[in-house]
């Protein structure tokens, strides 16, 4: 991170790495509504609003697939057009990661700057001492996932030489369980000979999307992070038979990564009315007093008023 920290306040000082981990954008030639419904333009524009109010603090911007929905080339430039201003403005690397909507070809094209093909777009990208491993899950043709011997040997290899940081991989087909109906069929296929490659490397955490919910697991004794949909939300709420996917609760999450721990933070997609707000003012006062000052200030309650 480039911004000046605050001071350190309890027990933790600032996140020495903040990625923004956004997924599943779905866009579609000309941002036409994704099922007639869902304005997709409208949430990722929205999603770049509340992202530029952290300025440089923002380390990197990972979108983990499903940058459009039908991998028409005119759809990659709408999302670039929103995200790349993003990323200049923020200093932050933009990192793409392919989905199972997405087409190899035009994705190498449009959003790598690479010649068309059809081969993996696995790739390590270096921010500062931490490394994000791109991981290409995808199967032309289809929608589920699978990592064959030739892209596991090549992840060997790249977790061959720890990095000062860690390493965090970012994959659309998150290796995680889903209560969904079908889903579990979409699945990353594949999973335990993943496990064999990256158990006891230094992989600190897992970025995954495709599921459309933000949810949490484990995989392997490391902790699996699914960003929510910009697109559209598959309802949980739904029947146990039924798969329905919903025109709201969208959301995407920050990382944030200190010397031994790693939070992630689902934040959902305004705007919204504020309910109460402590700004800079506040922030500077209870800076500059002493710690029995700040927990008298700010930790300690208010007594309610006694009835009459």
């Amino acid at each position: 991170m480039q911004a000046e920290q605050a001071a350190q306040l309890g027990r933790y000082p600032a996140a020495k790495r903040v990625i923004a981990h956004v997924s599943d954008t779905h866009l579609l030639q000309g941002g036409a509504r994704l099922g007639g419904v869902a304005d997709t333009v409208r949430a990722l524009d929205q999603a770049v609003r509340q992202l530029s109010r952290l300025g440089d603090r923002l380390d990197a911007i990972v979108v983990t697939g499903d940058v459009t929905d039908l991998g028409e080339p005119d759809a990659y430039r709408l999302v670039r057009d929103a995200l790349d201003p993003l990323a200049a403005s923020t200093g932050a690397a933009l990192v793409w990661v392919i989905g199972n909507h997405d087409e190899r070809p035009v994705f190498r094209r449009e959003l790598l700057g690479e010649v068309p093909s059809e081969s993996p777009t696995h790739r390590a990208v270096a921010i500062g001492g931490l490394r994000i491993v791109v991981l290409d899950t995808s199967v032309p043709g289809y929608h589920h996932g699978a990592l064959d011997a030739t892209s596991l040997e090549w992840l060997d290899r790249v977790l061959d030489e720890p990095a000062p940081e860690g390493t965090v991989l970012a994959m659309h087909h998150a290796p995680i369980p889903t209560p969904l109906p079908l889903m579990d069929v979409l699945e990353l296929r594949g999973q335990d000979e993943l496990a064999d490659v990256i158990r006891g490397r230094d992989v600190r955490h897992i970025l995954g999307g495709h599921l459309h919910y933000a949810t949490n697991g484990m995989f392997a004794g490391i902790p699996v992070s699914v960003a929510g949909a910009l697109a559209y939300t598959m309802d949980l709420s739904a029947p146990p038979r039924d798969l329905v996917g919903v025109d709201g609760g969208r959301s995407f999450t920050l990382v944030h990564l200190y010397d031994e721990a790693v939070v992630t933070s689902v934040v959902p997609l305004g705007p919204f009315p504020v309910v109460t707000h402590l700004g800079e003012a506040f922030l500077t006062e209870i800076e500059q007093l002493p710690p029995a000052g700040r927990i008298e200030r700010f930790s300690r309650k208010p007594t309610a008023p006694e009835a009459e």
